[in-house]
């Protein structure tokens, strides 16, 4: 959310639906193949569909108005579940066991799968190699000057569309890998099973300050810790509405986020 946001001003609206479908590649490859080629075969047949998301719905409006992106945006994400929808019939598909990842262990006397303590410590070093691409690489810097000013980085010679496809190819290997960790955890994958994951993230990304990569993390973290806070002390209705409620709060104390660069207009 935030790198595309960074570049095109866009929230990409599909985005947690692409992380709903990377699930259920998932699901459907298990069925015909081992487990080590099911994997990669999910991950880049899920770059695949972020690059084709944005080749389709996005290239062709780069010129237009903002409201018309983002409600091709919002197409795009109803489109995915719908094909969803029929293709599974709108049931709930069991996620298959990841071997090592689903196994059980006991961490301070608590009962946990293995990918909760993964999660965060790959979360962490995917962030920082993130960080590392964008600062120290080619395509790093040509994102950065295009986030700062799209119009003078095509003169500069930068390949824009290039530029934003990469964006879009990065983008959705994360919600390949993210699916894969979210759904050990919560094995339904539904049509819809990517629209709350999605709206949390994008409440992560506007906490953190949208635009900011370490920003939109730390705020994910804080979500994920108050909302797991919430749940222990029994408020699990409440969990949920917590986060929409944060996020009303943030826009309104600190619209820029936690750590949002502060918008000068020039004049």
């Amino acid at each position: 959310y935030t790198m595309v946001y960074g570049i095109l001003r866009l929230i990409n609206f599909a985005h947690g639906d692409i992380f709903m479908v990377a699930g259920l590649i998932m699901v459907y490859a298990m069925t015909v193949m081992p487990i080590y080629v099911a994997i990669p075969l999910m991950i880049v047949l899920t770059v695949l569909l972020g690059f084709t998301v944005e080749r389709v719905a996005y290239k062709p409006l780069r010129s237009a108005p903002r409201m018309s992106i983002m409600i091709s945006a919002i197409g795009m994400s109803y489109l995915l579940q719908n094909l969803a929808l029929y293709v599974t019939g709108g049931l709930s598909q069991q996620y298959p066991a990841i071997p090592w990842l689903s196994d059980t262990i006991t961490v301070f006397g608590a009962t946990t799968k293995r990918v909760t303590v993964i999660t965060p410590v790959l979360t962490i070093v995917l962030v920082l190699a993130l960080v590392a691409l964008i600062k120290y690489t080619k395509i790093g810097m040509a994102m950065r000057a295009a986030s700062r000013d799209f119009e003078t980085s095509q003169l500069m010679g930068i390949k824009i569309n290039s530029v934003i496809s990469m964006t879009f190819i990065i983008g959705s290997f994360l919600a390949a890998i993210g699916s894969m960790l979210f759904f050990t955890n919560y094995t339904g994958v539904t049509p819809t099973a990517g629209a709350m994951p999605g709206l949390k993230a994008f409440v992560a990304a506007v906490f953190g300050g949208i635009g900011s990569i370490p920003g939109a993390v730390i705020g994910a973290f804080i979500i994920g810790i108050c909302e797991n806070i919430i749940k222990g002390l029994g408020w699990t209705t409440f969990s949920d509405a917590f986060t929409f409620a944060l996020l009303i709060v943030i826009l309104i104390a600190k619209p820029t986020g936690l750590f949002g660069e502060k918008v000068i207009d020039k004049v």
